[in-house]
């Protein structure tokens, strides 16, 4: 084979080539080294670029320490607050507290007037507090205010109680408490320790690891027997970079070491005068504060003063020692009326904004008819009874006669709609619990509250005897929750009038603002509470990196003049600062106004009695205090309704639904009840508040039962559910259910006594039980008094 179709292929030239064709596709070495210089370069200029970044950071985080250590041992800060809690009641506070003072201030304790110090050994000014034993409510409020809580646990306390382990109930009662509230830093004490070594290291690494479990992992535990020991906690102390919750650094906050009050002519109202150091944020003259359990007022003036522990080299114990009163004023701040945020609670409605000033032409010719058929109606008056007579006389037999008609005209039960039909219409003016009491229904419906007993008329005998029925009602109220009995004297239709049937309680429709009551014209809504709240912070947090005019900065000593305080309430101030830290709080924008505000709480282990809906209680929210009576209700996921719940049960959390003043979330919230007049309240639940929202809808829900009579498969007749053939026809509309997971719905009446044939989805058994769901929208209950004082 051969010719042109014969393949050719390329000659191999590197046998003829010269160097520099076979080194032509190479790179020069000058030229890679210069490339490689290049990439280099690039990646080294990114990780200069990356160091240096980093170094400016730590260089930020290093200057911002060191400032505020600066301002810790400065004299700008104000003191730090260590409060003394004795774990057992064998703890031995005052002479801990006399070590730790005398040793601050290089005097006696018997010469220390006051529990602040300015120890220029240590570079630092220090309050001590002690929190009396078996006083809850002054243990939270040194708590609140603690910017290390310092527990003192004693090594005698173990032989006492030995299942404690060196806390007794109430210590255990109170560490449960302060972890609701938010600890700050802790430290423990260990006193009573034994002077030999060896033992003494052993009962001190018992100790430890017996609390290891109770505090946070931070936490440290030194002895605290002498001397030494003290000042060696004490050098730590000052340089010690001190947490506090978050909640407390939102809003500034003045704990009073002197309480007054001064008259202002009227023997009513007085100015209350709280003197001491401003913490966490500046406070306005034109801001609104709080004073603990008292309630929220205004400000007439703020006299900024000499403070008289300064921290410097040379001692003045004269002015030290001093009286407050006599301490020199350096400025005062008096409002702008113009800028002074109004003390507004409750809104005041208009009772005519909804009236119609001058009816319309189809109104008039209404009227016109009704009249005429006045005018026709035939009446029956007494014989020589005139018509300007007759005008006056009111004719209740035409009214019953109309609503037997409206009665028989009824087609039943209006399914997932507001209407309740004509027959409800009568009784809209009350609830179900107002009808229950009216019409003699059962005692499940009965709202306890609204009926008042004279002080006179009850006894002991009484008192056991509603505990026991609240305690049988609570039982009831687990074992079948939600399920009442229906009257027999009373129609169904009247009973339950303000309820409904859903045919879905997930998806069915409920309108937030059908039937308000009246007390929600007296409350506040927000458009956009989440956007309204970031507003408010960022406009609080602006007014204190601006230093604005009528400001007073962190750490100045200052006499608050609270303006129209009740003369009342400023004389148990004046008596409760003695021994319990009074704490004016500055309040935010709008959180004086009353709204609906939501808390997620959970019943407290150690309260075992029950704790119904609508029960006044009292409420530790932050620094504030104020009276709620909430209604409980557990919360749902992929609904807007929620089903509320008549007693709080423990082991789970539910939502607690209060009219109060407005507090912007997050706020560790304390629930106490008093049991008496004499006797201190108590725990009952601990939570947060979690929303404030009047359009969260909580639905009450009541179940009423009957029970098969002649089963036929999925046909029934069931008997004692209604007890006269109209309210079955009325309910008609409304599904059923039974206890074993059937469906079903009502065909007819049987009979006069109230029986009905069901129809249902599958084969009934002869034991299982007819359910039906009625809801109806319900409220929490408007408080006599918004704060524990008044």
């Amino acid at each position: 084979m051969g010719g042109s179709r014969v393949q050719v292929n390329k000659t191999h030239k590197s046998r003829f080539s010269s160097k520099h064709s076979r080194n032509v596709h190479k790179t020069s070495v000058k030229d890679r080294i210069a490339v490689v210089k290049t990439e280099r370069n690039v990646g080294k200029g990114a990780r200069a670029a990356r160091v240096q970044r980093n170094k400016m950071i730590r260089d930020q985080k290093r200057a911002a320490v060191l400032k505020e250590k600066r301002e810790l041992s400065g004299s700008r800060s104000p003191p730090r607050v260590i409060v003394l809690f004795g774990l057992s009641a064998s703890v031995d506070l005052d002479s801990f507290s006399d070590d730790l003072l005398s040793l601050l201030s290089k005097e006696s304790s018997s010469e220390v007037s006051s529990g602040t110090v300015a120890s220029s050994e240590y570079r630092t000014r220090t309050t001590v507090l002690k929190a009396p034993h078996g006083d809850l409510l002054a243990c939270m409020e040194m708590a609140k205010v603690a910017d290390l809580l310092a527990f003192v646990a004693s090594i005698n306390s173990l032989s006492e109680e030995a299942d404690s382990y060196y806390i007794d109930s109430f210590g255990d009662q109170c560490l449960s408490v302060f972890r609701s509230l938010g600890l700050p830093s802790t430290v423990v004490f260990i006193r009573d320790l034994p002077t030999e070594l060896k033992q003494r290291n052993e009962l001190k690494k018992a100790c430890t690891s017996s609390l290891a479990s109770e505090f946070p992992e931070d936490c440290k535990f030194y002895p605290a027997d002498t001397k030494d020991e003290l000042h060696k906690f004490l050098w730590l102390f000052k340089e010690q970079r001190l947490k506090v919750p978050h909640w407390r650094a939102q809003r500034p906050y003045l704990m009073a070491q002197k309480v007054d009050a001064a008259s202002d002519g009227n023997s009513e109202k007085c100015t209350l005068l709280l003197t001491g150091y401003l913490r966490a944020r500046t406070l306005s003259v034109n801001q609104l504060v709080h004073v603990t359990g008292a309630g929220d007022f205004q400000l007439s003036k703020i006299e900024v003063l000499k403070d008289p522990f300064p921290l410097s080299s040379r001692k003045n114990q004269d002015i030290m020692d001093s009286d407050e009163m006599n301490v020199e004023v350096i400025g005062c701040l008096a409002p702008d009326p113009q800028k002074q945020e109004a003390l507004v609670v409750e809104n005041e409605p208009d009772p005519l904004s909804g009236e119609q000033t001058w009816p319309t032409e189809a109104e008039i010719a209404k009227a016109d008819e009704d009249l005429k058929k006045k005018k026709t109606r035939k009446r029956t008056l007494p014989r020589g009874t005139s018509e300007y007579q007759a005008a006056w006389i009111v004719d209740g037999s035409d009214e019953e006669e109309s609503d037997g008609d409206d009665e028989d005209d009824d087609d039943g039960m209006v399914l997932d709609q507001n209407e309740d039909g004509q027959e409800g219409n009568e009784y809209t003016e009350f609830d179900g619990d107002g009808a229950s009491i009216r019409f003699g229904a059962s005692d499940e419906e009965t709202d306890n509250d609204s009926v008042m007993m004279e002080a006179d008329n009850i006894t002991r005998e009484k008192i056991e005897d509603e505990l026991k029925e609240l305690k049988e009602a609570h039982a009831a109220d687990e074992e079948f929750p939600d399920e009442v009995d229906t009257p027999i004297d009373v129609p169904a239709r009247k009973r339950f009038a303000k309820y409904r049937g859903l045919k879905s309680f997930r998806t069915s429709s409920w309108d937030p603002k059908e039937s308000l009551p009246q007390d929600y014209a007296r409350i506040f809504q927000f458009d956009n509470f989440k956007r309204t709240q970031k507003h408010v912070l960022a406009k609080a947090l602006a007014k204190e990196q601006e230093n604005m005019e009528g400001c007073i900065p962190v750490g100045s000593y200052a006499r608050l003049h609270i303006k129209e305080v009740p003369s009342a309430i400023a004389s148990k101030l004046c008596a409760l600062g003695k021994t319990t830290p009074i704490t004016a709080c500055g309040l935010l924008e709008h959180e004086s106004k009353v709204s609906v505000l939501h808390f997620s709480v959970k019943k407290n282990e150690t309260y075992d009695l029950p704790i119904k809906s609508k029960e006044e209680l009292l409420f530790h929210v932050g620094f504030r205090q104020f009276v709620g009576r909430p209604l409980f209700s557990s919360e749902y996921i992929n609904t807007d309704k929620n089903k509320m719940e008549r007693f709080l049960h423990p082991g789970r959390f539910s939502v607690a639904s209060i009219y109060a003043p407005i507090s912007f979330p997050p706020l560790p919230s304390i629930i106490l009840k008093r049991t008496g007049e004499d006797a201190a309240p108590a725990v009952v639940a601990v939570g947060s508040l979690k929303s404030i929202d009047p359009d969260r809808i909580i639905l009450k829900r009541v179940i009423l039962t009957g029970y098969p009579q002649r089963v036929s498969k999925r046909k029934a007749s069931v008997k004692h559910m209604f007890y006269n053939p109209e309210d079955v026809k009325w309910f008609k509309p409304v599904e059923l259910y039974t206890k074993r997971g059937l469906r079903g719905r009502i065909k007819e009446p049987v009979g006069t006594h109230g029986a009905m044939k069901c129809l249902l989805n599958g084969v009934l058994e002869q034991r299982d039980t007819i359910c039906m769901n009625l809801f109806k929208r319900a409220y929490p209950k408007w408080p006599n008094h918004h704060y524990s004082f008044l």
